[in-house]
């Protein structure tokens, strides 16, 4: 509905701001990436918006980047993050450091955003795995094996294995084998 907001802006309150757009006062609420980039209050400003409405409530929320903006809708597209825990996100880490975290599978990085726990970190980078990051290009052939490793260990933890046997079955794998044959050979080895 409302793509983009052209005004001045007359308020700053992270995470929400104010803009004064001919008359017309719009809060919006924006992500710490963009809220640090804003310019003084009384100057003229242009964001990129996704207009989110509710039973409740209808809400604007801004972007710097058309990246930042693409980035909060494949976020909200997953089931249990909403507007807000995909702006905590955001505000939390750079588009191109959750790319990296989403290529590099890193559960880690993304659970160090308040409110993100492991579960919901790990849905988050099934759910954007080839969505989001699949542009970075990869960093030589480690990071292919290391995306081979990083999905047979998680087929192992699917099979029921937990987490310890799974890295202990990787660690005596060859350098370099594929997924399913890496599967293969980390069932025998584990069949054990």
């Amino acid at each position: 509905m409302i793509g983009k907001l052209t005004g001045t802006l007359l308020e700053k309150n992270p995470p929400q701001i104010l803009i004064d757009c001919h008359g017309v006062g719009y809060e919006v609420d924006v992500p710490m990436s963009t809220f640090y980039n804003l310019p003084a209050l009384g100057e003229k400003i242009s964001l990129l918006t996704h207009f989110v409405v509710r039973e409740d409530a209808q809400l604007l929320y801004g972007f710097g980047s058309a990246a930042e903006r693409e980035a909060f809708r494949q976020l909200v597209k997953i089931s249990g993050i909403g507007p807000r825990t995909a702006l905590s996100v955001l505000s939390g880490m750079s588009v191109g450091d959750l790319a990296q975290a989403v290529t590099a599978q890193d559960a880690g990085r993304i659970v160090k955003v308040p409110g993100i726990g492991k579960k919901t970190a790990e849905r988050l980078l099934l759910e954007l795995k080839g969505k989001l990051g699949a542009d970075l290009p990869l960093a030589g052939g480690a990071t292919a094996v290391g995306d081979a490793a990083s999905d047979i260990q998680q087929a192992l933890m699917a099979l029921g294995y937990n987490e310890k046997d799974a890295v202990a079955a990787l660690k005596a794998l060859p350098a370099g084998v594929g997924v399913s044959e890496g599967i293969k050979l980390a069932l025998k080895a584990l069949a054990k």
